[in-house]
């Protein structure tokens, strides 16, 4: 049985592709953190967390984003462009695809962070 939290990531990939991303990789993982999907839009490089809520819980999925989750983010995607040095220099951006029940929302460009920062 597929969990709920494969069956959003494959929804967003499915939505993003449909978008005019290409999929580059999913579920890298590395000491640091994961990155749920790595995308190619155009020239730049798009690292997305997949975040997947019960409708009615508590928190939504975007609110379930805490700083903490951020850093991990953030060590997890340096990692990726250490281990794929031509992608260093592209830009990039970080996106939130929000799967609320059966609402999905992509809110692009989430974390705000400079490339040279990597």
């Amino acid at each position: 049985m597929i969990g709920r939290g494969v069956r959003a990531e494959q929804a967003a990939c499915d939505f993003l592709c449909q978008q005019g991303l290409k999929l580059r990789e999913r579920n890298y993982h590395c000491r640091r953190g994961e990155l749920d999907l790595v995308m190619q839009h155009g020239p730049t490089l798009v690292f997305v967390e997949v975040r997947q809520r019960a409708a009615r819980g508590l928190v939504n999925a975007a609110e379930s984003v805490t700083r903490s989750k951020q850093k991990r983010l953030l060590a997890a995607a340096r990692h990726y462009l250490m281990s794929h040095p031509a992608l260093a220099e592209a830009p990039m951006r970080f996106d939130l695809i929000a799967c609320d029940g059966e609402d999905l929302v992509w809110q692009q460009d989430v974390l705000q962070s400079d490339s040279h920062a990597f």
